[in-house]
């Protein structure tokens, strides 16, 4: 497994009943998550809830605030930081699980000795963006929604990252990568956390598991001559990790060789035991 286990400024207190709860920062919310398939292991613990966020019978849901809340707030990693709010679709701005990716592709930047060019693909606000940008990589970071974006460029200004480090696009990540195929531009390092169902602009319905082998095929073109990493996170499909090995092996393995990885992500919780947070595949030159 891949255990994000390095945090101070987040926990997940315990998880039970379709729920977890989790400190970020110095406010715990809680959140539904339909894993979580076990009852409650310290129920003390949820008294200290300050917000939870309520599903709707007819779809989506809202926040219930038993105290005000800042209206965003500060979370730190390895010196790393980032904003979070709670937002209308559950989510914070933030995937805490996602710190094991980001220590593995910057020790990788790091033992390399080379200037990295990295590609973010579905990018949200940015997190694995700064922590390459953090360690000397030039990032691209492309996501379809503008406010994602403006969210990235807000972290990586509180990080002090210059703006030279980083590039950002508001634009499809298929479309964006094969535009870049045709202008001949390559990178190093790739990393993508596609969404598991969706729609194009112009109506057409995407299914993760009709498009994920040719979208890694396509972008496994986009690799340098010297490429160093590859990332896909298929956190939201109930993919398991041996479908990503399979994937990558025969898409960026084939063509250049390296190691393949794939394992859960998963966060520790403090009640005992690990949540689950879906799957990483890995691909690295060395």
């Amino acid at each position: 497994m891949y255990v994000a286990d390095q945090w101070q400024d987040y926990e997940v207190l315990d998880c039970g009943d379709g729920e977890k709860l989790e400190r970020w920062g110095k406010y715990v919310l809680c959140r539904p998550d339909p894993q979580v398939i076990w009852p409650q292991a310290d129920p003390g613990a949820w008294s200290a809830t300050q917000a939870r966020y309520l599903r709707s019978d007819r779809g989506g849901g809202s926040w219930q605030f038993m105290e005000k809340l800042p209206e965003r707030w500060q979370l730190s990693y390895k010196g790393l930081r980032f904003l979070v709010h709670p937002t209308g679709f559950k989510h914070t701005g933030l995937f805490p699980e996602q710190a094991a990716n980001w220590d593995w592709m910057r020790s990788l930047i790091t033992k390399s000795g080379r200037n990295i060019r990295v590609l973010n693909l579905f990018a949200y606000t940015g997190g694995a963006t700064i922590a390459c940008a953090a360690q000397g990589a030039h990032v691209t970071h492309v996501d379809a929604a503008k406010g994602m974006v403006q969210w990235a460029k807000e972290n990586r200004s509180i990080n002090n990252i210059p703006e030279t480090s980083c590039r950002y696009i508001v634009e499809d990540a298929l479309s964006f990568v094969r535009r870049e195929l045709r202008r001949g531009n390559h990178y190093d390092g790739i990393l993508m956390d596609p969404p598991s169902y969706g729609r194009g602009p112009n109506g057409e319905v995407w299914k993760l598991e009709n498009e994920l082998f040719s979208l890694v095929d396509t972008c496994a073109q986009a690799l340098s001559d010297q490429p160093l990493f590859f990332l896909v996170n298929g956190y939201t499909t109930g993919f398991q990790p041996s479908v990503l090995e399979n994937i990558i092996n025969r898409t960026v393995a084939k063509r250049y060789g390296g190691k393949t990885f794939a394992d859960e992500l998963v966060l520790p919780i403090r009640s005992g035991g690990v949540l689950p947070c879906g799957t990483s595949g890995r691909w690295q030159i060395f």
